[in-house]
C-alpha cells in the first residue's frame, strides 16, 4: 500500500470523475505519495494544523500508471511517485486525519 494526503473536497471530486489527480501531476509530472513509515512525517511537514484532510490508502497494484520510488530532493528516503492519475477503485480505504491541539498529526494506520 501507498498513502496520499488530500482534502475531502478533492477526494469527493475524484469520486465523480473516476480518477484522482493533483496539481503536482500537471506541474511536476507525478502525484506525491508516502509509504506507511513516511506518511505521518509528511502530514506534519506539509499540512500542520489542517482540518480538512483525508488519507487515501492506495493499492499500488491497482494503479495503472508507473510508480517510481525516488527522492528528488537529494535525500536518502525514497518516496513513491505516481506518474499518472490514480483510479478511484485503487483506493482501498479513506480515513479522516485530524491534528491534535498543537496542530500536529498523530494517527495509526489500519492493519
Amino acid at each position: 500500500m501507498i498513502y496520499h494526503i488530500t482534502t475531502r473536497l478533492a477526494w469527493e471530486q475524484a469520486q465523480v470523475q473516476g480518477v484522482y489527480t493533483t496539481d503536482s501531476l500537471e506541474s511536476e509530472g507525478f502525484i506525491h505519495c508516502s509509504t506507511d513509515s513516511q506518511v505521518q512525517a509528511t502530514a506534519n511537514r506539509f499540512f500542520i494544523g489542517r482540518q480538512d484532510l483525508v488519507l487515501l490508502i492506495i493499492d499500488e497494484h491497482k494503479v495503472k500508471a508507473e510508480i517510481r520510488f525516488e527522492n528528488l530532493e537529494g535525500g536518502t528516503d525514497r518516496f513513491p511517485h505516481v506518474y499518472g492519475a490514480i483510479p478511484v477503485n485503487a483506493v482501498e480505504m479513506v480515513i479522516a486525519i485530524l491534528p491534535d491541539r498543537s496542530g500536529f498529526f498523530v494517527f495509526d494506520l489500519p492493519e
